[in-house]
């Protein structure tokens, strides 16, 4: 049955592409779903990694107060992520506090206030390319759980997967995707955080630079949402650029707003 469901899903996501490329897409069901599947990610040496400088104390920080909707809200998102596993209750006497802020076409979206952690968290010197969803693909390591704990009104929980809001997320992503694409990187795809950009010299090759790029996917567990990719495009936005055959240049509707600006007289 959840076979059937996906296969359904992947035909409405998928409708209008190319038959031979339908084909493809067909064949890994498992990596274009809307939302992450329970259970934890695999085990990576990439794991998240929180380590503090020497001699920090711990970081505490009191509970914010929320509001009547926004407790109801929270008591919903944590039994969502409990019950898929990436959060637990937690004795530990680390404490951060929750807050919420609106989401753009409504409802609430959770976030847990790192900045005290994040204070005495060593950085890491990880480059990110020059040019934040898939986390929670990504585990945060057994030894350093604890330090993710945060307080609700009654309990306290701790994450085990990388939660938004922590420092060096960014590298651990960084760090894991590359890790994982090392031998395509540059050859037929660019991988900036949680965007990747796939291209080749004609459609053939195309659809098996697709099927290498899928199999990498499927094999690490890494989901993506169907909804948010383009296939066979001539020409795309891609942070804040426009790629096309004919090369590379800035998407004009970002520089808009500076084009059409009034000078003062």
């Amino acid at each position: 049955l959840a076979s059937t469901v996906e296969d359904e899903d992947i035909e409405k996501q998928f409708k209008a592409v190319p038959t031979d490329l339908a084909d493809v897409i067909r064949k890994y069901p498992e990596i274009f779903l809307d939302d992450l599947p329970a259970g934890l990610p695999l085990s990576r040496p990439e794991d998240h990694r929180i380590d503090l400088e020497p001699g920090a104390q711990r970081a505490v920080q009191r509970q914010f107060r929320l509001s009547q909707p926004e407790l109801e809200e929270l008591q919903q998102q944590l039994d969502n992520l409990v019950e898929k596993g990436f959060i637990r209750p937690s004795t530990s006497p680390y404490a951060a506090p929750i807050l919420f802020t609106p989401k753009k076409y409504g409802g609430f979206r959770m976030c847990i206030d790192y900045r005290a952690l994040n204070m005495i968290t060593i950085k890491s010197h990880y480059l990110i390319p020059r040019a934040d969803e898939l986390l929670d693909q990504i585990r945060v390591t057994a030894e350093d759980c604890h330090k993710t704990a945060f307080q609700t009104r009654c309990d306290s929980y701790e994450y085990l997967v990388m939660p938004f809001g922590l420092t060096n997320t960014s590298s651990t992503f960084q760090m894991t995707v590359n890790g994982i694409f090392r031998e395509l990187l540059d050859k037929c795809v660019i991988i900036y955080l949680d965007d990747i950009l796939i291209y080749s010299r004609s459609k053939e090759q195309h659809l098996q630079d697709l099927v290498a790029i899928f199999t990498l996917l499927h094999k690490n567990c890494l989901i993506t949402k169907g909804s948010k990719c383009d296939f066979l495009k001539q020409e795309l936005e891609f942070l804040g650029h426009i790629v096309s055959t004919e090369g590379v240049k800035i998407d004009l509707k970002k520089i808009k707003t500076i084009q059409e600006w009034q000078r003062s007289r």
